[in-house]
């Protein structure tokens, strides 16, 4: 019986080729639409999932208020390591305290490129639990040891074994090839971490890393945790907050506290509020979701209105098989497995389609995403995604054209009831109330995008170019640098700055000036720069002049930003301490 339904489905389909057309097409497109969300949506709720222990790792996070208003990152101070580890560490299989993601340049005989990554204690490839391909996973024990993703390790040594090799850093220190690991795959944290270099080394080679052993008030670092398995993230919270005597001992003021932001939630639920957790990319998700759903169910309502629009062509099919005894149900049965045959071919095409757009897609949304070809979760997924469409599409076509009277059809006096229309009625209404939906929120979107690219952001960015110089072979070298770049006519100025121009990377305290109230609490981003910063930013000096070689005083002087000075609450601050 099945199979005559889908002879019969194909036989109908097949003769209406213009009407199969606009009913497959639409439905394809639609499907295509949620197919694309589903991956995307699909993707960043799997982020993290190659990490074998993600449900027990977690960063250590710390709350400090300024002002009255509460401020929440990872950035944590060095003797906090030796706090944890002396008291509390039953609660943890793995403590790694890490750098933060930097490039370094690494050479292998001639071959030199820039790579970014961490320096990280011992512990770290098991937290992580990395797939090692050659080496050992305790790569790292060694204080001029090195472990390689294995992208790294192809383009430095090629098709050489790198295990034992030495690679130079930063043209400063030789380090040991330990270990390659396999690369972290692209929707995971750490999935930039190119190499992995002792903790050890980096506290060696940077004196005020060294100094910082004792510093409770530097919070220049990061902590990486796994805790044990009787134990939660909330009950070890509960149990560290115990520092934050220590923890405030050089910072009573902000109120320090600390917390397990567990990596489940690094991705989709990053962000806070005045020390609250409110969400974060976990709304696009719900969004976008949502957008699915409504461009499938516009795909299933045009299904929908054109196969009872076509019910006059219907009727007479219908009259002569009930006359000789089809019943209702076989005929719903029937007008489904129609709606069947539509939505598998519509979901065909809509895969070619997806297929096709992919890449694109990946461009657009800065993903990684591909298609699951060999992935049995996801064709199953898709049998009852099209089960669930074509039972969404047809069902109201079933139940509307099995309904007819066959005596009224084949004696010719068939009409429509006086409210037949009104469910079709109601249908276009709800499809173009959802459709202007969409334009109007695709109109708002783009104009939103225009702003954030068009809109002042305080410099010239058109032909600047930020070149990191981690390498020691430029050290001392600025000058002659400068000198033989503006003399080339390819640069028309050139400036140094301790931080990219798009990113903070330093902030401070503790900064006094005339008329400060009394127990104002400040916390200022701190870039310290050449003379010739503005002038290669294109800055614009609203008040006083930039800084000036002729002015030696000038390495006393200081910008500040209108943001800066509206906080701090100056008033012609030009030349005052």
């Amino acid at each position: 019986m099945f199979k005559n339904y889908l002879k019969i489905a194909w036989r109908n389909l097949s003769k209406n080729k213009g009407y199969t057309i606009i009913n497959v097409g639409g439905l394809a497109i639609g499907m295509a639409v949620t197919l694309i969300i589903g991956l995307w949506i699909n993707d960043e709720l799997s982020h993290n999932d190659y990490f074998t222990h993600k449900n027990q790792i977690a960063q250590v996070f710390q709350s400090q208020t300024f002002n009255g208003e509460t401020g929440t990152g990872p950035a944590i101070p060095r003797p906090l390591e030796k706090a944890l580890r002396e008291s509390y560490m039953d609660n943890f299989q793995h403590l790694v305290m890490s750098s933060w993601n930097t490039s370094q340049y690494l050479k292998y005989k001639e071959t030199s490129i820039s790579r970014t990554g961490n320096f990280m204690q011992r512990e770290a490839p098991d937290m992580l639990d990395l797939n090692i391909l050659k080496g050992e996973k305790d790569g790292v024990r060694e204080i001029n040891s090195i472990m390689l993703c294995e992208s790294t390790a192809k383009a430095l040594f090629g098709d050489e074994d790198p295990i034992g090799k030495t690679v130079k850093v930063n043209s400063q220190y030789d380090m040991m090839v330990t270990a390659v690991y396999e690369d972290i795959p692209f929707n995971n944290s750490f999935n930039d971490t190119e190499f992995i270099m002792p903790w050890d080394k980096y506290v060696s080679v940077n004196e005020w890393i060294k100094n910082a052993e004792d510093q409770w008030g530097n919070n220049s670092f990061q902590m990486f945790v796994q805790i044990s398995d009787n134990t939660s993230f909330e009950s070890v919270t509960a149990k560290i907050l115990k520092v934050k005597q220590e923890l405030n001992e050089n910072s009573k003021e902000f109120n320090a506290e600390l917390f397990l932001f567990p990596m489940q939630d690094w991705h989709l639920r990053g962000r806070f509020e005045n020390g609250q957790q409110v969400g974060g990319r976990i709304k696009y998700v719900w969004l976008f979701g949502i957008i699915g759903a409504f461009v499938l169910l516009l795909a299933c309502i045009n299904f929908m209105n054109l196969s009872t629009a076509r019910s006059e062509k219907r009727a007479k099919e219908v009259g002569i098989r009930k006359s000789i005894g089809s019943q209702r149900s076989q005929l719903i049965n029937q007008f489904l497995g129609e709606s069947f045959v539509v939505v598998l071919l519509a979901f065909l095409i809509a895969v070619v389609i997806v297929v096709l757009a992919l890449n694109g897609f990946n461009e657009l949304a800065r993903k990684d995403i591909d298609f699951p070809w060999s992935s049995v979760g996801f064709w199953a997924a898709s049998l009852g995604f099209v089960l669930f469409t074509a039972l969404l599409a047809g069902s109201y076509p079933a139940l509307y054209l099995s309904s007819f009277r066959p005596v009224e059809v084949l004696k010719g006096t068939f009409k429509a009831g006086k409210h037949s229309g009104l469910p079709r009625k109601i249908l276009v209404v709800l499809q173009f109330t959802v459709s202007v939906a969409f334009i109007i929120g695709t109109v708002i979107v783009m104009q939103q995008i225009n702003y954030a690219k068009n809109r002042p952001i305080g410099y010239d960015k058109e032909g600047l170019i930020q070149i990191p110089t981690m390498s020691q072979d430029f050290q001392g070298k600025f000058e002659l640098m400068r000198d033989e770049f503006i003399a080339s006519g390819a640069v028309v100025e050139m400036s140094t700055s301790s931080a990219p121009t798009t990113n903070i990377w330093s902030n401070r305290s503790g900064f006094v000036w005339e008329g400060k109230p009394e127990g104002f609490q400040e916390d200022l981003a701190w870039t310290e720069v050449s003379p010739e910063y503005a002038k290669s930013l294109n800055l614009k000096i609203v008040q006083g002049r930039d800084f000036s070689r002729e002015f030696p005083s000038d390495s006393n002087a200081v910008l500040l930003n209108e943001t800066a000075v509206k906080y701090m609450g100056l008033e012609n601050p030009i030349g005052k301490f």
